[in-house]
């Protein structure tokens, strides 16, 4: 199964990020298509962080709208939301640990770390931290 990370979201969605075209082509066939996949829940709140964030974009998408898109992530059938439950918190520690990470790399850990607890294949991601667990394979589809 393909997890999905927040960088793909967000450039599917701004139309002004210079890979919207191909985010949002990779995107709807994930929503048109019958396969599952998966969006970890530290990635939907990361997406409403950043599309809503002043300092990042001249005219951030509203709090409302955000939601909104978030809500129809929700709504998919073929869409699993990724979250944390028993026996999580051991993969997690098996991620930081070997990736020997700390501070704000726990993040990317904690997304691996679900990633692997709920058995995704594949994390389509331009986020090149996520080298750090080799055990996650990432792919950059922009670069396919």
């Amino acid at each position: 199964m393909i997890g999905v990370d927040t960088n793909l979201l967000v450039y599917a969605h701004r139309a002004d990020s210079p890979f919207h075209n191909r985010a949002s082509s990779l995107l709807e066939q994930l929503l048109n298509g019958k396969a599952r996949w998966a969006i970890p829940w530290p990635c939907m709140h990361e997406f409403i962080s950043v599309v809503t964030h002043a300092r990042i974009f001249k005219q951030p998408t509203p709090l409302a709208l955000a939601l909104d898109i978030v809500a129809g992530f929700c709504r998919q059938t073929q869409l699993q939301l990724l979250a944390e439950d028993e026996g999580y918190l051991e993969q997690l520690k098996s991620v930081a640990t070997t990736a020997r990470v700390q501070g704000p790399m726990i993040h990317d850990a904690r997304i691996a770390a679900l990633c692997l607890h709920h058995g995704i294949t594949e994390l389509w991601s331009a986020d090149r931290d996520f080298s750090r667990f080799p055990r996650l394979k990432v792919v950059n589809p922009l670069l396919v």
